[in-house]
């Protein structure tokens, strides 16, 4: 299924894009690219992560692809298949790198021209960065690949986008729905760079930087933050987030009930479960 003679082209040349095109470009396989930013377009031809690239007039590089990847937030890969999904010619196959699904991975399986199909996956490998610039910094291997088929992907395309994943470098490599996915996703990486942005957004803690430890700095080094992505990601997703909140809320109260009430047996009991529990992710 990954075959040589295939074209890549990959849309949006941000930081995951950009990634991708290097990584495919290097183990040769001929990669082009799209971007409405030419200086991003330009960057992936000067460190010949493509072969040719565009900002505008793209339609010859869409209908002389094979395999398409959209490195796209949602909003603007819903707008970008409405206006020139009719361009894919039948037989390629697509997939994407978006942090959520729902809402997503049904809406372009439905816009796809006939003989087109849509295989949504996940790269879970974001970095606090953004930018084809920062690209070269991702590193796919310690990472999780996720692959969100549904009831109209084939056994080919699901076989082409394991194959994807296993060039690009991920190790670990597993399959969800649209919906468990992104159930987990709040709680595994929404919650989180929510935890941390509240973490700095509760005080002016800017005079710390100078005092502050390892604890401080690991806890919210996802804090800087590519606010347009996250602000989009969070308001696509935000019912599993907000229970997520809700349920991280009430476990916080009950570490502040115990330690209001000097339970010192109740704060090590959460203390044993917490270390036992991460424990599990040591192992990995």
């Amino acid at each position: 299924m990954m075959d040589h003679s295939h074209t890549y082209l990959i849309v949006g040349l941000g930081l995951l894009g950009g990634k991708y095109a290097q990584v495919l470009s290097g183990k040769g396989y001929r990669v082009t690219g799209i971007d409405k930013d030419p200086a991003a377009v330009a960057w992936a031809l000067e460190k010949e992560y493509i072969c040719a690239g565009a900002d505008q007039d793209f339609e010859d590089l869409v209908t002389g692809a094979d395999r398409v990847i959209f490195g796209l937030y949602p909003t603007a890969f819903l707008d970008w298949v409405r206006q020139y999904g009719h361009l894919l010619r039948p037989g390629t196959l697509v997939t994407d790198v978006s942090g959520v699904k729902r809402g997503v991975v049904g809406p372009v399986q439905a816009m796809m021209p006939q003989g087109v199909e849509f295989i949504a996956s996940h790269p879970m490998a974001g970095r606090e960065t953004s930018g084809i610039t920062h690209s070269a910094e991702v590193d796919f291997a310690p990472a999780n690949f996720i692959i969100t088929p549904t009831d109209k992907n084939t056994p080919e395309a699901i076989r082409w986008c394991t194959e994807l994943a296993g060039v690009l470098g991920f190790a670990r490599i597993t399959t969800l729905t649209p919906a468990e996915h992104d159930r987990m996703i709040g709680y595994v990486s929404q919650l989180c760079h929510a935890i941390a942005v509240c973490l700095m957004c509760a005080s002016d803690n800017s005079e710390l930087a100078c005092y502050t430890g390892d604890s401080f700095r690991d806890l919210t080094r996802i804090a800087r933050i590519n606010d347009k992505m996250w602000a989009e990601l969070f308001l696509w997703n935000k019912d599993n987030l907000i229970g997520e909140i809700d349920m991280f809320s009430a476990a916080l109260d009950r570490l502040r009930d115990r330690l209001a009430a000097g339970d010192r047996e109740g704060l090590e009991e959460m203390f044993r479960l917490s270390t036992k529990r991460r424990e599990a992710f040591d192992r990995k």
